[in-house]
């Protein structure tokens, strides 16, 4: 496995939460959030969801784009549900329909690395992972959400596509998207061979100097980077406030992995 590889893996499995200081439900309009316990052994919610969709409309449903605060389930060029990062509940609930049980881990505060919340975190096929936070995070996201294949098996054995905005999918060479991104969407690592990258797809949750940012998944030069690959200054930007939202890590020029809450180029740990 190259650095490239072992980076933005390690970016993904490390860099999951984007302020994990902790918001109580009163501050996010009352939304629950996901405790450890709401979710029984088979990985279902125990609490009435916020999104009722049919089992019917659910099963027509093949393809999931991850947005910068959203989920959507598509079928075809329809929407059937748009769930807010905000609502772990139904975040999980219906994955669980769409997909079958997940593989489920239960984790402490800082146990994943830095700046990691605890929460339960599902992993459908090795494809799809939701963390669902036992406490919001400041920035007002109940979920963090890393896709790390193209497509994942449905219940049925059906192949449901997955993507970040605009279509972007793992596996994606977005080699001109890079080069045409502004400064302040996107950060470098390593160098030569060994350069990845982050870029922003999609701006979202509001990140500023004082609040919401998590050490992991900014330049990832704290958590996420091993021996020389280290951010290169000729890609750093002055706004250490910087964005927020939904990200591509690459190896080289390919995509990696899609996640969000994701924000690049602040410079507040956590």
């Amino acid at each position: 496995m190259t650095p490239r590889t072992l980076l933005a893996l390690g970016a993904a499995a490390l860099a999951v939460t984007a302020g994990s200081l902790g918001a109580g439900p009163s501050q996010l309009g009352g939304v629950p959030t996901a405790a450890a316990a709401d979710f029984p052994g088979d990985g279902t919610p125990s609490a009435t969801p916020s999104v009722d969709v049919s089992t019917a409309k659910l099963r027509r449903v093949d393809a999931v784009e991850l947005d910068a605060e959203s989920l959507v389930f598509r079928s075809g060029d329809k929407t059937v549900a748009d769930v807010s990062m905000r609502d772990s509940r139904s975040t999980v609930d219906l994955l669980n329909r769409l997909l079958g049980t997940p593989a489920r881990t239960q984790t402490a505060i800082g146990s994943g690395g830095a700046c990691f919340p605890s929460g339960t975190t599902y992993t459908w096929g090795g494809a799809l992972r939701v963390a669902a936070m036992t406490t919001p995070a400041e920035a007002g996201n109940a979920v963090e959400i890393r896709v790390l294949k193209d497509a994942v098996r449905s219940r049925s054995g059906d192949p449901v596509a997955l993507s970040g905005p605009d279509g972007v999918q793992v596996g994606d060479d977005i080699e001109d998207e890079l080069r045409a991104a502004p400064r302040s969407d996107k950060v470098s690592f390593g160098s030569g061979d060994s350069r990845a990258w982050q870029l922003l797809l999609e701006p979202g949750w509001a990140t500023t100097d004082d609040d919401a940012h998590t050490g992991d998944d900014t330049a990832a030069s704290d958590d996420a980077h091993t021996g020389d690959d280290t951010a290169t200054s000729d890609d750093a930007d002055d706004d250490t406030a910087g964005s927020n939202g939904v990200s591509a890590l690459t190896n080289g020029t390919v995509v990696s992995v899609l996640g969000s809450p994701m924000p690049v180029h602040t410079q507040r740990s956590c």
